[in-house]
């Protein structure tokens, strides 16, 4: 009941705020309409062509002002009003402000209302200063003094109602307005107010006692004001677009890193507000070929339900699709968003021609997505659909290690256990026939199958050991490390110091895995074969890399003899462990000299693409 009565406050609260856009834009451009009819002649046109083009300038460059844009428009604006009147002043600024709208694509009732809030507000305020001007006469007898009052009293009472205005529509409408926008929002149009009202102090001390002011003069003087304003708008648009990118490449550098875990798809849900505003964002992505909406944020239903038709209709789509206003339609996902989302961009993840993932991102304003921002979602899908291929393959690779596993755990049974039982089963059956006749021979086939069934029971124990979860997906790997360490410290006596830098991470089952095999292989022949009596490890979590170091004091040995020895034993050896490196496209490297030590190095890459190293080059022990 209650969600009931505050959805026809909220309700109420649109049609109201409706209602004064619409009689505002009713009232200005009724004003514009009747200046229309003022209008004579212009003498000297091509002064006032030149001021309407700056007046356009600085219109559609905003400059830069305390966390917000704002435009310096105002002394043009004075300059017109006082040369040609008010009536030239209202349509010339009206033409201004539409055209800038209409370039950026504003909404329709924004396109109108714009424009006639600032001549309403101009209006006014033309209106009042009218009034005053006696009373300011009788208080100075300077012209210069006059002329100041006059201009600053005309650009206080022109802020006053502009924001009157605008805050009344910011009240009025359903979303929330709060204190903190206000105060940032004035703060703003003070300092727009504080450089226009400076500059036209400008204006009258350098004007006085000039003569006749020419077009050259009112070029070079409002040059400085209109070539700020521009050079100033281009830099925050280039930095801007710079902290853009910065962002995506934050993301996909984060996403990278987290692939092998599900914890990207809610890292990409924090991240992706620092990269663009939005009000709605929905992800779905296909694994196994099967579609699943992984992310669902802001103003979307949480009853929705994906149908086969919207689903069906997402491998179609290659290329975004824009909606500008959601009452000409609003593609396939409609019933995914709130009524407030007005317009939205959907952009498929497309790979090698292949769809896997469609993202949707919606905004409350009609026609709010500009070119830039279709292109940075366009360039954020094309990093995802990189991202989730790759986390395909390496799925598919990880399944096919399985398979491959299975495999061997296969032939192993069928060419070990299978056939030891097999001739068991044959002897047995041979001694049970001459059980009778031939006693001894029986005895001696009994035997030789206890015998032979005592190794396959060995060989069934040694099965289900390899089969139970490996050490580091009980613990992970840096407990399992540890907790070998302390095995091989109780067993053997040996002095093993461990050192971990950085924050510990989930890697794939596989690399952890291999990680583990590399370090157990390492610290089993320090043991046994070098006589070391001191070892060194160390596990360093990187920005790009997961590097194991293990380091000891032995007697070495020569690498090239070792490989040769390797080739002809069936254990895990070296071999055996740069083989399991190049399954993860990980790199092992093993230095060792006769008579000083050994030490095992290998890295595995985080699956990023954005290259770069940054290898810890200390030694193991710091």
């Amino acid at each position: 009941m209650e969600d009931w009565r505050l959805i026809n406050v909220l309700n109420q609260r649109e049609k109201y705020s409706k209602f004064l856009l619409a009689a505002v834009s009713l009232v200005g451009w009724a004003i514009i309409t009747r200046s229309l009819k003022d209008m004579y002649l212009p003498h000297e046109p091509i002064v006032l062509l030149l001021l309407t083009l700056f007046l356009f300038l600085s219109e559609y460059f905003p400059m830069p002002v305390w966390r917000g844009f704002t435009s310096i428009s105002f002394p043009l604006l004075y300059v017109i009003y006082i040369l040609y009147g008010v009536s030239y002043t209202l349509v010339i600024f009206a033409i201004a402000v539409l055209t800038v709208n209409l370039i950026q694509r504003r909404p329709v009732r924004i396109v109108f209302f714009n424009p006639a809030q600032l001549i309403v507000s101009f209006f006014l305020s033309h209106i009042l200063l009218f009034h005053a001007i006696p009373i300011l006469e009788k208080f100075t007898d300077s012209e210069i003094m006059l002329g100041l009052a006059q201009y600053s009293m005309l650009l206080a009472l022109f802020l006053l109602f502009n924001n009157l205005i605008v805050d009344m529509v910011l009240v009025i409408r359903p979303q929330p307005y709060p204190f903190k926008i206000w105060l940032q929002k004035s703060i703003t149009e003070g300092l727009s107010g504080l450089v226009s009202l400076l500059y036209g102090f400008l204006l009258y001390f350098i004007g006085q006692d000039r003569g006749e002011i020419d077009i050259f003069s009112y070029f070079f003087f409002f040059s400085p004001l209109v070539g700020l304003a521009l050079l100033s708008s281009v830099i925050v648009r280039l930095r801007k677009e710079r902290k853009r990118l910065k962002a995506l490449f934050n993301i996909t550098n984060e996403l990278n890193q987290m692939l092998p875990t599900q914890k990207w798809l809610s890292k990409l849900k924090e991240s992706f507000q620092d990269f663009m505003n939005v009000d709605a964002l929905l992800l779905w992505v296909k694994e196994g070929g099967e579609w699943q909406l992984a992310i669902k944020d802001g103003h979307v239903r949480k009853n929705a339900e994906t149908t086969s038709n919207l689903l069906s209709s997402f491998d179609e789509v290659k290329s975004p699709l824009i909606f500008d206003n959601r009452k000409k339609g609003f593609g396939p996902a409609d019933s995914f968003f709130e009524k407030d989302i007005k317009s939205a961009v959907y952009s498929p993840l497309v790979i090698d021609n292949e769809t896997v993932g469609m993202f949707f991102v919606g905004r409350s304003r009609t026609r709010s997505f500009e070119d830039e921002d279709i292109r940075s979602i366009a360039t954020l899908s094309n990093q995802l659909a990189v991202i989730l291929k790759t986390k395909m393959l390496f799925n598919e690779k990880e399944k096919r290690i399985v398979l491959e596993e299975r495999n061997r755990i296969a032939r192993e049974i069928h060419d070990g256990l299978a056939q030891t039982l097999a001739g068991a089963v044959m002897k047995l059956d041979t001694a049970g026939k001459k059980i009778a006749k031939q006693p001894q021979v029986t005895a001696m086939l009994v035997k030789e199958s206890i015998l032979g069934l005592r190794e396959s029971l060995k060989e069934v124990r040694a099965s289900i050991y390899a089969l139970r979860p490996y050490p580091t997906e009980r613990t992970g790997l840096k407990m399992a490390i540890a907790n070998k360490i302390e095995a091989v410290r109780k067993d053997h006596g040996k002095i093993i110091h461990f050192e971990v830098r950085g924050h510990e991470e989930e890697l794939s089952p596989m690399a952890e895995k291999v990680l583990f095999d590399t370090f157990k292989e390492s610290i089993q022949n320090a043991v046994k074969h070098s006589n070391a009596d001191k070892l060194e490890v160390l596990l360093s979590y990187q920005s790009e890399h997961i590097l194991l170091k293990i380091k000891d004091n032995g007697k070495g040995f020569s690498l090239f003899q070792a490989m040769l020895k390797a080739r002809t034993q069936p254990h895990f050896g070296i071999l055996q462990m740069n083989d399991a490196a190049d399954k993860i496209n990980a790199s092992l490297q093993i230095d060792s000299h006769e008579g000083s030590g050994t030490e095992v190095t290998i890295i595995v890459p985080k699956m990023g693409f954005e290259g770069g190293s940054q290898i810890d080059q200390a030694d193991a022990g710091g």
